[in-house]
């Protein structure tokens, strides 16, 4: 493997190394982050959504010059879907040409019908391709989005990188991608698949990590407007709503609240701006609630100015 593509020597050289490419990992993220790479063995990350679990996958492809190659998991998917296909359409003019030159008699015809030139490779064929110059970053998305079945396709990959195609053999890796499994658990994933990855819970950051993260996603957004905003969505998450907000939507709603040039959070804004933050209207109602007719919030609202009572501290 060439020098550029060098994996961490160390914990703290992996925490530097996502640091730079302003990822903010906290200690036992990159712990386990550096043994999923030195043991090669695959990273499963769960967690609530909009926690940073995708960019885990984005940033290990950066930081290591490799190739993301990313399987979106969803509801039906299957072997054609993640792994491979044949090109059937292909197949069928082949068929039609042999047999207009006159050769479609020969035994050789079916062998090539099954060959690579008619396999149409998806995201995990591709990432166990052994003709990689550079073993690829494979990030299977939202695993629990897709069906119970569809998990026993990926036993093979996860432990011994390949693919078996009857019809052509077993494909196997030159050497490992590295693998990234995230999953949201809205259902749980199977024990067999757990069992070959190293698991991590990605929960959301404390207060002290969300403003290290704004100040390296959003680095133009001024401090003391950083300071509130984290406090708003800390306040938030302690809230009995249908859907948290994730740090992706802290980043979203501070990219929003530069854009219009606000420089503190004060009720007209947080109500304008609530649906870039929270995305059902029963939890911005839920949020905006406590506002009493006068403008103002009562103790502890959290649609208070900056200064008043309440507006910067945990209720």
């Amino acid at each position: 493997m060439s020098e550029h593509l060098a994996l961490p020597a160390s914990i703290d050289d992996t925490a530097e190394a996502l640091l730079a490419h302003d990822y903010v990992a906290e200690r036992e993220l990159a712990t386990t982050v550096f043994l999923a790479l030195k043991l090669q063995r695959p990273l499963f990350l769960e967690g609530e959504p909009g926690t940073g679990k995708t960019e885990i996958a984005k940033t290990l492809a950066a930081m290591l010059g490799r190739p993301l190659i990313r399987l979106q998991c969803f509801e039906g998917l299957d072997l054609a879907g993640a792994a491979y296909e044949w090109n059937y359409a292909r197949q069928m003019m082949a068929i039609r040409v042999a047999e207009a030159e006159g050769t479609a008699a020969h035994g050789r015809l079916g062998d090539e019908l099954f060959g690579e030139r008619f396999l149409i490779k998806r995201a995990l064929l591709q990432a166990i391709d052994p003709a990689n110059l550079v073993p690829p970053v494979l990030l299977i998305d939202e695993l629990d989005r897709a069906d119970e079945p569809f998990e026993a396709f990926l036993l093979e990959v996860l432990s011994d990188f390949q693919i078996t195609i009857p019809e052509l053999g077993t494909v196997r890796a030159a050497e490992p991608p590295i693998v990234v499994i995230t999953s949201n658990r809205t259902r749980e994933i199977h024990d067999a698949v757990k069992r070959r990855c190293l698991y991590h819970w990605v929960g959301f950051p404390d207060a002290a990590r969300e403003r290290a993260i704004l100040a390296r996603r959003v680095p133009g957004a001024p401090e003391a407007l950083s300071a509130q905003i984290v406090d708003f969505v800390q306040r938030l998450r302690g809230m009995d709503l249908y859907k948290l907000p994730g740090v992706a939507e802290t980043i979203e709603w501070t990219r929003a609240l530069m854009a219009l040039d606000a420089l503190v959070l004060d009720p007209q804004v947080v109500q304008h701006t609530l649906g870039v933050l929270l995305k059902y209207q029963d939890d911005i109602a839920k949020v905006l609630a406590p506002t009493l007719p006068s403008g103002r919030c009562p103790p502890g609202g959290l649609a208070q100015r900056p200064g008043e009572a309440g507006s910067t501290h945990a209720p």
